[in-house]
Order: C-alpha cells, then sequence, then structure tokens
C-alpha cells in the first residue's frame, strides 16, 4: 500500500510504536484522550508520557491536530464553546479534567506561548508582573519581573526600556518577554505552539537555546513543523498523521534517537525524511 494512501495515514499508532516509562511516574500523562468540535472527531484516542524536566515535540503534517493536542493539556480548548474533551489528563497525579479543578490554576501550572508573540499592550515590566498580581502578589515584583527576564535570556535587552511598552521591540524579544510572562508564575510545564516560526533565524536561534537552558528547571511541550528543530532541542519526539477524514492520532512516540534514528513506524521514516508531509 502507498504511504500517501487516506487508510494508510489514518492508521492508529501501534502500542508498541509509543514509548512508555516503568521507571519513572510521568508529571504530565493523558489517556486516551480525543478532541471533538461541534461533534466532529479532530483528535483520537492519544496516550502520551510525558516526564518531568524534558522537552517533548509534536510533529506531524499540517492539520493532524498537534496544537488541538497541545490545548488539551492546559485546558485551552475550554474557551472554544463547541470543543468537547473525552479521556484522561493526569497532571502530577490529578486528573485535570475533573470537576473540581480549576482551570485558571491549571493555566497558572501549565503555561502557554502561542505561535506568534502576544505581548499585553501594557509595559515590558507591567506584562510580565501581569500573572504575579492575578495571583495577589504586591510584594518583590520587581525581582520577579527581574528573575523572569533572566529566565527567557532577554534582562540584557529590555533593563533599560521596562517602561516602554512590550509592543515596541522586535519579534524576537516580544516573544521571550511572553515567555518571561509565562514563567513569572513558576510553572511547572510550558506549552509552546510553533513559538519561533514568525521569527528570524538569529531570533529562533535564541528561542532554542533559551528552551534547551529552561529544560532543566520546567518541562516544556513544543509543537514544530521544522524537523531540525525538533531534533536540536527534544529529548522525545511524538509524531501525529491525520488522512483524509482529518482525525489526529499519535502513531509514534520515542526518543529523539530512536523516532528520528530509527523509526518504528514507516509513516514516521516517510515524514521525517520529507517523503510526505
Amino acid at each position: 500500500m502507498a504511504l500517501n494512501d487516506t487508510d494508510l495515514l489514518s492508521q492508529a499508532g501501534s502500542a508498541e510504536n509509543i514509548l512508555k516509562f516503568d521507571d519513572i511516574e510521568p508529571l504530565l500523562e493523558s489517556n486516551d484522550l480525543s478532541v471533538s468540535y461541534g461533534g466532529q472527531t479532530a483528535v483520537s484516542g492519544v496516550s502520551l508520557q510525558v516526564p518531568k524536566n524534558s522537552v517533548v515535540s509534536l510533529i506531524g503534517p499540517s492539520g493532524c491536530g498537534k496544537s488541538t493536542l497541545l490545548r488539551c493539556f492546559n485546558r485551552m480548548n475550554d474557551l472554544i464553546p463547541s470543543a468537547s474533551v473525552s479521556g484522561k489528563v493526569n497532571f502530577a497525579g490529578q486528573d485535570i479534567y475533573a470537576h473540581d479543578v480549576d482551570p485558571t490554576e491549571i493555566r497558572f501550572r501549565i503555561g502557554m506561548v502561542f505561535q506568534r508573540p502576544n505581548p499585553f499592550p501594557k509595559s515590558i515590566y507591567e506584562n510580565v508582573a501581569f500573572g504575579p498580581r492575578i495571583n495577589g502578589m504586591t510584594d518583590d515584583l520587581d525581582e520577579v519581573v527581574e528573575t523572569s527576564l533572566r529566565r527567557a535570556a532577554v534582562w540584557d535587552e529590555v533593563k533599560d526600556r521596562l517602561n516602554d511598552s512590550g509592543l515596541s521591540v522586535s519579534g524576537g524579544q516580544q516573544q521571550r518577554i511572553c515567555i518571561a510572562r509565562a514563567l513569572a508564575v513558576n510553572p511547572e510545564i510550558v506549552l509552546m505552539d510553533e513559538p519561533a516560526s514568525a521569527l528570524d533565524p538569529i531570533s529562533t536561534q535564541a528561542i532554542e537555546q533559551l528552551i534547551q537552558e529552561l529544560s532543566s528547571e520546567v518541562t516544556i511541550i513544543i509543537v514544530t513543523h521544522n524537523m531540525q528543530q525538533a531534533t536540536r532541542i527534544s529529548d522525545y519526539a511524538a509524531v501525529m498523521m491525520a488522512g483524509e477524514e482529518r482525525i489526529g492520532r499519535m502513531i509514534e512516540y520515542g526518543t529523539n534517537e530512536q523516532v528520528f534514528g530509527n523509526p518504528k513506524d514507516e509513516r514516521t521514516e516517510a515524514y521525517v525524511t520529507g517523503r510526505i508531509g
């Protein structure tokens, strides 16, 4: 059967293609996770384990549900009226979709950085201080802002411009300010949806280096279409595919070395070598 056949691309991955961690308790774990919009299934049956202090890349062709899946991990799909989520997402041993869980609290603990930089129309200082203020912090804001901007590797570039608008700096600096804003509330996980796709090569390199440095402190799950980027920054890679019916399924999950060097699924090999996608 041809690799670009609709039926082949629509098949779920074999269970033996999905990495399981027997010796550690994952920080985040999905079990049979599915998402529908207006009754139409977008993502089906995703089971994924994410270890603490790792970088996991979600890769696959456009339209295979990577961003939809990412938004499940901090309940961002709750903000879409037609969205429906089934299955489980356990974070630090807690089902984040349980009825007694506050999604706002989850979004502080699992932050998100979007594809295009989206600083608020406020000063750089107030962008970073926004989350701590909402959480009721009034003391030591100066220290929090500086520490967060330092962690995002942008302090030296903006330290004399903290009262300037967050929209007044370059795109790469805006994205790192958005990362600093996410870090200011000390999240345990940061979700990144193609954070460098709208940036120039120099800014992209800075974001990639930042991701690698941050992974010693926080867990990062990143959606990327850039195979070279995924190989450079990730510890693990999850491959998603969707056929003509546009239902995204995870077909393989493993270490970077295994997925890119010795893929178990022929569709993964075809994708990472550029034959499909």
